[in-house]
């Protein structure tokens, strides 16, 4: 196999919606921390939405991103608590996998914490191949060509193959 066809993890990235209830983000905020022993940043609306009530500046969620380290760990911790299964609606078509947990104390090595209570957070894996950098940089910035993008089966197979991960088709969690 051609060494830039090599799948590999770009990020993981923990998420915690609160909307505009306070206390539930300051949860959020040490279940984050609880988790990864790592602080996240609180997300800020950018639009006016005046059916939800919310207004540019308002702090309505929190996430944390995680790029090199320990996020391999972090991630057979999140799948174990899933059971190892995922559905093939949890993978989108562009390589990334995403995946909600309902209570954080399904984690295997996560005690309860009653500052935090129950709560759930939503995990999103983006994956990877060398050469995706064409994307992001600063001069000549162009598209990844549709041959070299990682589509929801090869993203299956690497899950499957990297974490022991069981896909099952087309059922909904």
């Amino acid at each position: 196999m051609n060494a830039m066809q090599n799948i590999r993890i770009e990020k993981l990235t923990l998420n915690i919606g609160s909307g505009k209830e306070q206390n539930k983000l300051d949860r959020g905020m040490k279940l984050i921390k609880h988790l990864t022993g790592i602080a996240p940043v609180k997300t800020i609306t950018k639009k006016r939405i005046p059916n939800w009530g919310l207004r540019p500046g308002l702090p309505i969620g929190c996430k944390l991103t995680i790029r090199n380290g320990q996020k391999k760990d972090l991630i057979q911790r999140f799948l174990k608590a899933k059971g190892n299964k995922l559905s093939a609606s949890n993978f989108d078509e562009n390589g990334s996998v995403s995946f909600g947990i309902h209570e954080y104390i399904d984690v295997p090595g996560v005690a309860y914490n009653p500052e935090v209570g129950i709560m759930g957070f939503e995990v999103c894996i983006t994956l990877e191949r060398p050469g995706f950098r064409i994307k992001r940089r600063r001069l000549r910035r162009v598209a990844v060509p549709a041959k070299h993008r990682i589509t929801k089966e090869a993203a299956m197979e690497f899950m499957k193959k990297e974490f022991g991960v069981s896909t099952e088709e087309g059922e909904e969690e």
